[in-house]
């Protein structure tokens, strides 16, 4: 479970589930060596395309410019999922790579302390810190329906059929007309008219 701390985007998709304040998503974490982070970063970005792709969620990835950066991220790409809604691909995924930044805050270090000063080589070293989203569930739920919706109902991805039970959700229009929330407002609407 995480939480959203509004700082400048408050009010922004303040309605539905896209963003809103407790939210679940799987994150992917690599403590390495510092010749190895580069190398692992792509890694965890590739772990989160495969992810999409196997949910054939059309996406992009981008290359997060530098002056867009928090000063703990070396290098950091978002891949953005694609929203017919509206018209536009959306973050859906976080990949950084913070080197140091975080293990000298956090003191974390690897290596041997004991060889001594003839062993530089080996001597301690602070490890580069990465992370990146997996999954955020509100955001991935809300890209699967935009995506996999038809006029029928909702196609479902092959991944997802053990879990949900069936390839197609059929739409129920019964359900819609006998929605307490739905004659709720036509009832509001007649009475304004």
């Amino acid at each position: 479970t995480c939480f959203r701390k509004e700082l400048t985007s408050h009010g922004v998709d303040a309605s539905g589930v896209f963003r809103v304040h407790q939210f679940e998503k799987v994150e992917q974490f690599a403590l390495t060596a510092p010749e190895h982070s580069w190398e692992m970063q792509e890694t965890l970005l590739k772990n989160a395309e495969a992810f999409y792709q196997s949910l054939n969620i059309p996406y992009r990835v981008v290359n997060i410019a530098s002056q867009s950066l928090s000063k703990a991220a070396a290098r950091k790409y978002d891949l953005e999922g694609w929203f017919p809604s509206q018209n536009r691909c959306r973050e859906l995924v976080s990949c950084s790579n913070c080197t140091d930044f975080q293990s000298r805050a956090l003191r974390i270090k690897f290596g041997s302390s004991c060889l001594g000063r003839a062993h530089t080589s080996q001597r301690m070293r602070f490890v580069h810190m990465l992370n990146s989203t997996l999954c955020a569930s509100q955001r991935t739920m809300c890209c699967l329906l935009e995506n996999c919706q038809t006029e029928a109902g909702i196609r479902v991805p092959e991944p997802l059929v053990v879990y949900v039970g069936t390839p197609f959700i059929e739409f129920k229009p019964d359900l819609l007309l006998a929605s307490p929330v739905l004659n709720e407002k036509k009832m509001s609407v007649k009475k304004k008219g």
